[in-house]
């Protein structure tokens, strides 16, 4: 007696949706390694479109009206996309990222608000939602959604609403903009109003549940979520913003997984689930990192004003001390060990290439070289560590807050690295970065800071190592005083 397995078209599509989900999978692992980092995103992306393509054609059903339109839609976003990937500078990558974050949530928003407001199947394609679980018929003989349909609705629409405004207000503390200033906006009831803001929705997505269907629900709890968004991201200050946008990555892969369920695709469920995920331990990460609670992120929202730009002095009689190029270059060339501190301030400038020729000419004179490259360094997670990598910088080289040990023999060469090197951190209560663990340039032998200015950084906090002893300061663009450095190198 033989048995014949035969696969129907529900069942290919599940198998190709089962390969997407292992080649993500797959991907994210490779993700963890520079070495394989660039296959990694090359899996993952074909993942992608495999899983796109299946998909065109499960809801087309291959109709060629239907795929124009997608087409059409396609061709404009793709357009966008590939317009601002060219245009985009890494600087300005963290609020690039934010953008993308908030696009996700606010996709997954409108899924579920349109799937909820599609008619219901009717015929065979009926029986089959019924049996997967996603709609009932009840007393009065109406096709409902199920509770847990009704759930997976409420919580895309609350999420992915949250995600978007909240993602914008990113966007624009990162990039200046004066409409949302990088200092906390905060007052008087604004975390009761964000409880009530919660609290209602979730009250909101439990009625439709208990309704089945309840149109006006979603529109409100739309708007509260949109409202909630901003409110929970004024109140957080710009040192803490590279976890916000670590959060809100998680957020819209959460939206995205409610969404999945609205629509039953188990592709986009397990897709959304791997970056809601992997979104929640970078953060948990973040906050270790900034010796922080996930709460205190979300509801600190502390400040600090800022010091007048191209201050030289502190307090009335702190001085800070200014060296040359040359006299840089010499200290560099007699240390045994050169410990380079990466910030905000060589991106800005593109300096990478230059400090990885800099780092090349010391090490031909048999001078080590490390870069410490702290958790929160730039304004987003991993931002050093991609130009430096960009500047074929050997990833063992790049080290994170375990190399604090070596800076008592070494010579710190800052780079406009400011909160993660401020000795504020280790005992001002009253300061924005209390408590955060930063790199001792303080103890180092000697130290050299490349700034344009005493500007404080993101977080607006004077930064007390200018004025140590150890510490001298080389004013100018990060480009261009390490170029300097490299002349003088090579001209002994």
């Amino acid at each position: 007696m033989t048995t014949t397995l035969a696969l129907g078209s529900q069942d290919v599509i599940t198998l190709l949706y089962l390969l997407a989900a292992v080649m993500f999978i797959d991907g994210l692992k490779m993700l963890s390694s520079v070495k394989t980092a660039v296959r990694g995103n090359q899996i993952s992306s074909l993942g992608m479109l495999l899983a796109c393509l299946v998909t065109l054609f499960y809801i087309t059903g291959g109709q060629l009206v239907s795929l124009v339109w997608i087409a059409i839609a396609l061709t404009i976003g793709a357009t966008i996309g590939a317009t601002l990937a060219l245009k985009v500078q890494m600087t300005g990558m963290p609020q690039m990222v934010g953008l993308l974050n908030g696009f996700g949530g606010i996709a997954s928003l409108l899924v579920a608000w349109g799937d909820y407001l599609t008619p219901p199947p009717t015929g065979a394609k009926l029986q089959q939602a019924i049996d997967a679980g996603r709609f009932v018929v009840d007393a009065a003989n109406q096709t409902i959604p199920t509770w847990n349909t009704s759930l997976a609705i409420g919580l895309a629409v609350l999420i992915g609403g949250v995600t978007f405004t909240g993602s914008l207000v990113a966007f624009g503390k990162l990039q200046g903009l004066k409409i949302t200033p990088s200092q906390p906006i905060q007052f008087a009831g604004q975390k009761l109003l964000i409880a009530l803001l919660l609290l209602g929705s979730l009250g909101l997505t439990g009625y439709l549940i208990a309704q089945g269907r309840a149109d006006w629900t979603l529109p409100v709890i739309a708007i509260a979520a949109l409202v909630l968004g901003v409110l929970l991201v004024i109140g957080i200050g710009g040192a803490d913003m590279p976890v916000v946008i670590s959060l809100l990555n998680s957020y819209s892969g959460l939206a995205a997984a409610m969404a999945g369920f609205v629509l039953g695709n188990f592709c986009l469920i397990i897709t959304g689930s791997l970056v809601g995920a992997s979104g929640l331990v970078l953060t948990n990460i973040m906050c270790k990192a900034m010796n922080r609670s996930l709460a205190n992120v979300l509801f600190g929202g502390v400040g600090f004003e800022a010091a007048a730009p191209g201050a030289t002095t502190a307090d009335g009689d702190r001085t800070v001390r200014e060296l040359s190029a040359e006299d840089v270059a010499i200290q560099l060339d007699a240390a045994e060990l050169v410990i380079v501190v990466p910030g905000y301030g060589m991106a800005v400038a593109q300096a990478q290439h230059s400090v990885a020729e800099l780092a090349g000419l010391l090490a031909r004179r048999g001078i080590e070289v490390l870069y410490a490259i702290h958790p929160v360094a730039g304004r987003m997670p991993g931002h050093m560590n991609v130009l430096l990598a960009e500047a074929n910088v050997p990833y063992e080289e790049m080290r994170d807050l375990d190399l604090n040990d070596e800076f008592e023999r070494a010579v710190a060469l800052v780079i406009g690295a400011n909160d993660v090197t401020n000795p504020a951190a280790r005992h001002d209560k009253s300061s924005p970065i209390y408590g955060m663990p930063i790199f001792n340039v303080d103890k180092a032998r000697s130290a050299v800071i490349i700034k344009r200015s005493l500007n404080p950084g993101f977080a607006g906090v004077e930064n007390e190592l200018y004025f140590t002893p150890n510490c001298s300061m080389l004013f100018g663009d990060a480009k261009t005083m390490v170029h300097q450095l490299v002349d003088e190198l090579k001209s002994e």
